[in-house]
């Protein structure tokens, strides 16, 4: 499994290009915005994308989501359907934070616990992590021992549950049951700023070490 980190808009978050190399095929998560850098930057790789998935419905996270499904013809796949005010929410978003109009939007297939998604020959497990939204997921690959975990989880830090329906005792659960058992040598992305492993979290991070 081979992987890109493109931060998008000005929240500098982390869009992730992901790519079977076996087949080239590949999928955008939580593209935010910045559509042609992102196309440009699947195009430099020799991706052919066929899906876009998303861990929630935070604007900085699926900005450009619907016009890529579209101009490509391809799905969009998450979160769980827990976040689906904060999709149908996307003009007001846009508007508070100073974004290009945006259009509510609902994916073609809504994701829960257990289920998985499936680029190429790859499969990603989804992990369900309410807290930051209640319909958070997070993607797992076994294999790569990679976790796209979206704004649950931060170097150092964990993710905001002063938005609506935030819950920060679903969040901090959700770390320590659902994240840290995958094991401490797993890499994972967030949303915004550097990667990090479960164990260096698990053994420093202030918020959630043992």
């Amino acid at each position: 499994m081979n992987y890109k980190v493109i931060p998008v808009t000005a929240f500098q978050q982390n869009c992730s290009l992901v790519w079977d190399e076996q087949t080239m095929e590949g999928a955008l998560i939580d593209p935010g915005g910045d559509e042609e850098r992102l196309l440009a930057a699947a195009r430099q790789a020799g991706v052919t994308l066929t899906r876009l998935l998303l861990t929630h419905g935070h604007l900085d996270h699926v900005g450009a989501a619907r016009l890529l499904a579209d101009r490509l013809g391809i799905p969009v796949e998450g979160p769980q359907e827990e976040d689906r005010f904060w999709l149908e929410n996307l003009p007001e978003q846009a508007a508070m934070f100073g974004f290009p109009d945006t259009a509510a939007f609902l994916p073609d297939r809504w994701l829960n616990d257990g289920d998985t998604v499936q680029v190429g020959t790859l499969s990603l497990d989804v992990i369900h992590c309410p807290g930051h939204t209640p319909g958070h997921v997070v993607f797992y690959q076994p294999a790569a021992q990679l976790a796209f975990v979206g704004d649950v989880l931060f170097k150092g830090s964990i993710g905001r549950t002063d938005f609506p329906r935030g819950d920060h005792d679903a969040l901090i659960r959700a770390i320590r049951t659902r994240l840290f058992p995958l094991g401490d040598d797993v890499t994972f992305i967030p949303g915004h700023g550097p990667l990090s492993t479960f164990g260096r979290e698990r053994l420093g991070n202030p918020f959630v070490a043992d």
